[in-house]
């Protein structure tokens, strides 16, 4: 099995929209945005941010992005991680989170936060893992307002 994670590009959009609603489906509760997530949305972040594609084998298998923190741009919300079901229990969505940890080292980010959903915390300990903390006093920008609160977690990159 060949893994590459590699960087996504506008042209990408459509792609990457289309993997996020497929890893979602059946996985992620259907009041989530993410089952409508569309090709404009994404190429605003990938604008704004940035984001990764994974390849299994040259096929795409899963997605991640990220957004600067509004006024805190050396802080990067990570946002709609997703790996397809066929995908799943090969333990490659690490490659994901890794590559915005080094990207983000890279570039001189001082923190990373990610949201888990409240129906998910199992999420909690697996980016734990990546030496990410609850941080309760946090609150994640891009939450669903419609549902209930995420638990926010952070990395620090740099002090």
């Amino acid at each position: 099995m060949n893994i590459v994670v590699r960087q996504a590009t506008d042209d990408d959009a459509r792609l990457i929209a289309e993997l996020t609603r497929a890893a979602w489906a059946g996985k992620v509760s259907v009041t989530s945005s993410g089952h409508r997530e569309t090709a404009v949305r994404v190429s605003q972040h990938l604008r704004d941010g940035g984001g990764f594609i994974l390849l299994v084998d040259d096929m795409p298998a899963g997605s991640i992005r990220w957004l600067p923190l509004d006024g805190e741009t050396d802080v990067w919300e990570i946002l709609r991680m997703g790996v397809l079901p066929a995908y799943r229990g090969m333990n490659i969505s690490q490659h994901l989170i890794e590559a915005v940890i080094h990207h983000g080292l890279e570039t001189s980010v001082s923190e990373l936060r990610l949201a888990v959903r409240s129906d998910q915390p199992k999420l909690i300990d697996f980016y734990m893992a990546f030496e990410f903390e609850l941080a309760e006093a946090l609150e994640y920008t891009h939450a669903n307002p419609l549902e209930p609160a995420p638990f926010v977690m952070r990395r620090l990159l740099r002090s």
